[in-house]
C-alpha cells in the first residue's frame, strides 16, 4: 500500500533561525555597502580601518597637516551608551588618547552597522600598534586686547605634550600663576593659556615644557613683551 504523506505548509519552529543571528547578519550586509564619503571639517564620526576591522572614531578639527592627516581618537562603537565605556576601558578603547590618522585611511563616515566588525564585537582587545602615532598637545600663553577683540598675539608656545593629563597640569598651573595678575602683565592686554594642537610642521616655534619649569618660562615671555 502506498501512503501519501501531505506536505505541512510551515516548517517546525524548531528549525526557525535565531533572531541575533539573523540581526547580526543583517548588520553586516548593511556594513558592507558602499560607506558615505568623509569630508574634511565635519563633525560626525568615520570608520577606519585597524588590520582586518574597522573602528569608529571622532575626529579633532584643526590638525595641522591639511587635507592629508587629521588627529583621532577610538571610541567604543556603542558610544555614548554608559555600557560603552566600561567596556571600552576593558579593551583599551579609552587609553589612547588623540592619534595622527592619515585621511586616506579613512573609510567613510561611521554607520551602525559597522559595528559588527570592530574588536569589541569580537570581544578582542585593541592591538597595541593600532598603525597610528599619538597626536600631540600644546599649550599657547596669549595677549589678547581687553576690548573683546580677537586682536592680540601669541607669547609663547609649549609643546609637545604627549599625555593629556600633564598637558591639564600644565595650563592649571599657568592659569593659576596668573590669577589676579591676567590684566596688569601686558598693558591694554588680558594674558591667558588654552590648548591647542601641536603643529608638527612649526615645531621651530615650541619651546619644551620639559626642560624647563613652564611658569618661568610663561614669566619670561611676559617680561620680555613688557620690557
Amino acid at each position: 500500500m502506498i501512503r501519501r504523506f501531505r506536505r505541512r505548509g510551515n516548517a517546525p519552529s524548531s528549525l526557525s533561525p535565531d533572531q541575533a543571528v539573523v540581526d547580526a547578519f543583517r548588520a553586516m550586509l548593511a556594513a558592507l555597502q558602499p560607506p558615505e564619503p568623509w569630508t574634511p571639517g565635519s563633525a560626525r564620526d568615520i570608520s577606519l580601518r585597524i588590520g582586518p576591522f574597522v573602528e569608529r572614531a571622532q575626529t579633532r578639527p584643526g590638525d595641522d597637516h591639511g587635507p592629508d592627516m587629521i588627529a583621532v581618537a577610538l571610541v567604543h562603537p556603542d558610544t555614548p551608551h554608559a555600557s560603552a565605556y566600561l567596556h571600552g576601558h576593558q579593551l583599551g578603547y579609552t587609553e589612547r588618547g588623540w592619534l595622527r590618522c592619515e585621511t586616506a585611511a579613512i573609510l567613510g563616515f561611521w554607520q551602525p552597522g559597522y559595528a559588527a566588525l570592530t574588536h569589541a564585537a569580537a570581544g578582542l582587545p585593541l592591538p597595541d600598534d593600532v598603525g597610528m602615532e599619538p597626536a600631540h598637545y600644546a599649550l599657547h600663553i596669549e595677549a589678547r586686547k581687553r576690548d573683546n577683540s580677537l586682536d592680540g598675539y601669541t607669547l609663547l608656545r609649549l609643546g609637545p605634550y604627549t599625555q593629556t593629563r600633564h598637558t591639564q597640569q600644565d595650563h592649571d598651573r599657568l592659569t593659576a600663576a596668573l590669577d589676579g595678575r591676567a590684566t596688569t602683565l601686558v598693558p591694554g592686554h588680558r594674558v591667558s593659556v588654552r590648548y591647542a594642537p601641536f603643529d608638527v610642521s612649526n615645531h621651530q616655534l615650541f619651546t619644551d615644557p620639559y626642560q624647563a619649569d613652564p611658569v618661568a618660562l610663561q614669566d619670561a615671555a611676559v617680561a620680555g613683551v613688557s620690557a
